[in-house]
Order: C-alpha cells, then structure tokens, then sequence
C-alpha cells in the first residue's frame, strides 16, 4: 500500500485483489501482495490485511482449494511433474501456511486491536480446518483437529517476553467449548515441556501466562455435559470418536497439564497462586489426587506463607485421600511464630489449624504445646488476632480435658521458672504440659476490653460447646475500631468519691490550710 492512503484506500485494494485471486487462479500471485501488507508498519492496514486473508483463506478452505494430505516441501511442488490443479492447491496451501505463521507473530504486535484480530482470525482457521480437514483421516468418520495451527496460538499466548493476560482473557470465551478445552491442555503441556527443555531458567513471564492460561480452564462436574465443540465435521459420531467428548479424558488431560507445570522450579509468586487455587480449582477435578503430593510437601518444606497455603492442599489429601505424612504436626508447630498473625492469610491457617486439631485421638502433649505456643504469642499479637487466638485456645482445652491442668493443677507444685522450651522444634520436647497458661492471665490486663474479657473466661469452668472462631478468623483492627465508636457509654461517670466545691474548698484540703482565694 501506498504510504499516504487511507484505511479506506486499503480496504477497497485488498478487497479488490481478494476478489481477483477468488475469481481467476490466473490472479493466484495476487496473494503475494496482500500477504506483503501483513508486514506494513501502519497498524490499520495490518488490520485489513488481516481481514482480507480471513476472507480470501477462509472461502479457500471452504472451496476445498487448499492442498489435503501430506504437504511437499515449496521447491517439490515447483520442480514436480504434477498436474496443474494439484499444483495450485499446494502452492496456495504454501501461501496459507504463510499468512498463519504471520498472524501468530502479530500475536506479539504493540497494538492490542492487532493481537485480539489475529487471534480471532487464528480462531477462525481452527474451525474451519475442523470441518474442512487438510489431511486424510485414518478411517471414515476420523474426529480430526488442526494440532498444528492450534499449537501455533497456544505458543504465541504463552509469550515468554511478554506479558498475555489481556489476550488470555480474551482466549477464555473459546474455552467454554468442550473441544478447545480438551485441545488447549494438551496444547499446554506440550508448549510448557518446549519451552524449559534444556533451558537453566525460565523468564518469570512465562510462567505467569501460562499461569493464566492453565487456571482459566474448568472442568464440567458431569459427564452429560460435554456437548458443545467449536470445530464441526459432518459425519463425526461425538461421543465415540474423540476424547474431547470423554469427562475422563477431560480429566487425564488436566492431571498431565498441571503435573507436568508443577515439576518445575516454579517462582515463588506464582507457587502462591497456584496453592491459592489447589483446594477448589485443581484437586476436585485431577483423576489421581494423590499425585499432587510432591508438589504441596515441597512446597510446605519451604516455610513462611508458602507452607500456610500448602496447607489446604494437604489437609484434602490427608483426610479425603489416606495420604501418610510424617511429621506434619511438627511442621504444623514450626509455622507459629510472631508473623503468623500479620500475614495476608492468617485466617485460612488458623481455619485449618483448628480443622487439624479438632481431632479427640491427638495426644494431650501436642495439643499442650499448640496451646502453649500461641498463648506465648499471644502476648505481642495486635487485638485484631487475640480476638481470634484466645477462643482458640479455649477451644482446645474444652476438646481435651487432659489439657486443662494447664489452667487448673490441683496441688501442682510451685514453680520458680516456665518449663516451657518456646525455642526446641518438637512439640514432643516442649514440656509444654508441665507448664500453665499463665500468659492468659495477664493478658487479663490488657488495654483492650473485649481482650480483657476473652482472656478472663478461664476463671470460670469452661462450657462444654466449642465457641465458634468463623466469625472471628477476619476481623481487622479497622472493624475493631469502627466497632469501638459505635459504643454508648454510660450517662454519667463517677471521677471523684468526694464531690469539689470550688478551687480549694474541699475538707482536709492541704492546699485549703495553707492558700486562700481573695
């Protein structure tokens, strides 16, 4: 195109040429020159070009005029004695193939119209190869998909440069299709496996788009559900023919998908999101939850919020799926240190801690030294936690009786010191049980009035239903706050036993005896 015409200008020529090369195969070089505007500069005329292939390679295909079967390299077709027909299919098959690798390079474009038009127009290729198939099928009624192209779009999303999540987002409209679905996981896996073959470090980009890519696709509940496919081909019996129609091959595919994500050294960021989402987005739908386990133990070796959020993971594992996991008390134990209560997902941890200790078969030692830790670190935590913390507790004494003699020790001798061990690892080792729940009662002292009362609930006999901690694991100091405004004192406040009357009018004023007003 010309450098001073217009969109317009554009458009009327490439439609022009497009018409030309549908009309006569004599216009066939024509393709060249709209080809050559995919590569122009001005981001309006890339999009027309854009159009006009979708146009031109679209009625192509439609047309049956693309080349079908095992394609002869350019120079074989050139040079070939093949007849004139099968000549023009071949060449112009050449042609399409070029005009995709070009729309998959336009998925890096700056202009994002650019990237969300190539991607439709990739898309669009992808059905129509469905129903216009460019190799033979095995046996008659061969469910065949175009792998090839597709990798091509799943590669150019999963960018390692650059950051996709605009373009993804965009993506997830065809992944509510059964077919796309089933095709991108694998697509997915294929595309994770190249890109860290060999390679000693992978960009963090990467690993975040294919992130997105790999938590945007949902498996259906129900196997009557896989029904709707974007690629048609007439003839195709869904339910015997592909595995796109198969919830259990749905569910192979995912599992391979993220076990083969999850064998990486992963950046921490991205470690989070993916135990964010573990319990309720990964779990439920893996064929072989149990598989998962060297993932979450990794991950829960590593310690900090890293270990809180592998937590949920576990505990399904551990209690819907007999999972064995020695020490996971002691580590349990090693996660409560003064950060716990600062961290963004305090109230997950502190829901599964008490999940985990709910147990009655828990020896009372453990349960001792849990009590005695946080009671520990209850006296630097912010109100907002001990809120939380001290019902907590409670909870666990009322749970295990053998565990109140840390409130209680009828005859229990003097100590000069806490036995407690606050820096020995073994909760076994702790001597936590030798010990008392002082830290409770000065935590009666405290500042805040409703922590005052919540530690003060240990003087009296400890009612036998648990007080639920739910409501309480989300608080903040703001609710504290807001809550504390809202509160009417009484109407009249005594500040003095003995009523003043005047300056120094008092009786046995000392200052009476000495001064007087005049």
């Amino acid at each position: 195109m010309e450098g001073d015409a217009g969109p317009g200008d554009a458009r009327r020529a490439l439609g022009h040429l497009v018409e030309a090369v549908l009309a006569s195969r004599g216009e066939a070089n024509a393709v060249f020159d709209i080809l050559a505007v995919l590569q122009s500069e001005d981001q309006e005329e890339i999009q027309e070009a854009v159009r006009a292939c979708s146009r031109l390679f679209g009625a192509l295909l439609a047309r049956g005029e693309l080349f079908v079967g095992q394609l002869p390299s350019e120079e074989m077709v050139l040079t070939g004695s093949r007849g004139a027909n099968r000549k023009y299919k071949m060449w112009m098959r050449h042609r399409y193939h070029s005009c995709c690798n070009r729309l998959g390079e336009l998925l890096a474009h700056p202009s994002f119209q650019v990237k969300e038009l190539a991607l439709s127009t990739l898309m669009k290729f992808v059905q129509l190869e469905g129903e216009h198939p460019l190799e033979k099928p095995k046996w008659e009624g061969n469910y065949l998909f175009p792998h090839q192209l597709f990798m091509l779009v799943v590669g150019g999303l999963l960018s390692p440069e650059e950051d996709r999540s605009l373009l993804l987002s965009q993506f997830r409209e065809y992944l509510e299709h059964d077919d796309i679905r089933y095709h991108t996981m694998q697509a997915a896996s294929d595309t994770v496996a190249r890109a860290t073959d060999g390679r000693p470090e992978v960009p963090l980009t990467f690993w975040n788009n294919a992130f997105m890519l790999l938590s945007s696709v949902s498996l259906p509940r129900q196997e009557g559900t896989l029904s709707s496919f974007y690629v048609k081909h007439t003839g195709q019996t869904w339910g015997t023919s592909t595995p796109a129609a198969s919830l259990q091959e749905h569910r192979k595919a995912f599992q391979q998908m993220w076990l083969r994500f999850l064998k990486h050294q992963l950046p921490l960021r991205v470690c989070k999101k993916v135990l964010v989402i573990m319990h309720d987005s990964i779990l439920p739908h893996l064929a072989q939850p149990s598989l998962m386990i060297d993932f979450l133990t990794r991950a829960y070796d590593i310690g900090g919020a890293i270990s809180l959020l592998a937590l949920n993971g576990l505990f399904i594992l551990i209690h819907k799926h007999n999972l064995e996991y020695p020490d996971f008390y002691r580590k349990l134990y090693g996660l409560l240190d003064p950060s716990v209560f600062h961290v963004k997902y305090r109230a997950r941890f502190f829901h599964l801690a008490d999940l985990f200790l709910s147990s009655s078969h828990l020896p009372a030692y453990l349960v001792a030294a849990f009590a005695k830790r946080l009671a520990r670190l209850a006296l630097t935590a912010p109100p907002e936690a001990l809120l939380m913390v001290l019902p907590f507790i409670c909870n666990l004494l009322r749970r295990h009786p053998a565990c109140r003699v840390l409130i209680h020790r009828p005859r229990g001798p003097e100590l000069d010191a806490d036995p407690y061990d606050p820096a020995e690892e073994d909760p076994a080792q702790s001597r936590a049980l030798e010990s008392s729940l002082w830290e409770l009662q000065a935590l009666q002292q405290h500042y805040h009035p409703e922590v005052s009362k919540a530690a003060s609930a240990i003087n009296q006999a400890l009612s036998v239903p648990e007080v639920s901690i739910a409501p309480l694991l989300e608080v903040t100091a703001f609710e504290i706050f807001e809550r504390d405004l809202k509160k009417k004192g009484p109407g009249s406040v005594p500040l003095e036993f003995i009523p003043a009357r005047g300056l120094l009018g008092r009786r046995e004023d000392l200052c009476a005896q000495h001064f007087t007003l005049s």
